[in-house]
């Protein structure tokens, strides 16, 4: 799927790839949703990524990309209130922001399976909603909001989204094939 450059085609893209990651955690035994990840000490090793690490189950995922949502919902709604904030809080920036997510792991690990689904699938709901109070022009041209800086809305949309979802199902996939395997 091309990188959206429209509201239509970036809200089908968030709810095409949100499907797709509900009806592949729907493909999976209760065993296999609730399992801790074993990707091998080989497969660990060849991985740059941190999250490979990090994330220990599907729960970890899922509350991954609520917070997520939750940061993109925040900026757009403390920006359009007027009071200009970056994307990522305080102290982080794009180099340090693994040990935010870091964070988000810790502060989720009482988080219970079931409710990391439902806290994903309201985030998503109120994200996509989020996204059609904005224009095409709003979300797709540069420089029309100061605090997007040199990307714009869409961009940051389509990362919370369907692109971070294609990275959620490329892990969940993995699980589910090291689950079958052993």
């Amino acid at each position: 799927m091309p990188r959206p450059t429209t509201k239509p085609d970036l809200i089908e893209a968030a709810n095409a790839q949100f499907h797709k990651l509900w009806q592949m955690i729907g493909s999976m035994t209760e065993r296999e949703q609730n399992a801790v990840f074993n990707f091998g000490e080989d497969f660990l090793q060849k991985q740059k990524e941190a999250h490979w690490r990090r994330d220990k189950n599907l729960r970890d995922v899922l509350v991954h990309l609520y917070e997520w949502h939750q940061l993109l919902l925040n900026w757009v709604k403390t920006n359009q209130n007027g009071e200009p904030k970056p994307f990522l809080p305080e102290p982080y920036n794009w180099k340090t922001y693994p040990q935010m997510n870091v964070g988000f792991w810790e502060k989720h690990q009482a988080t219970p399976y079931a409710q990391s689904l439902d806290m994903l699938k309201k985030s998503h709901a109120e994200v996509v909603d989020m996204m059609d109070v904005f224009s095409d022009d709003e979300l797709f041209s540069k420089g029309h909001f100061s605090w997007t800086g040199t990307s714009t809305l869409g961009s940051y949309c389509v990362s919370a989204t369907s692109s971070h979802y294609d990275w959620a199902m490329k892990k969940i996939k993995r699980h589910i094939q090291s689950q079958r395997d052993s």
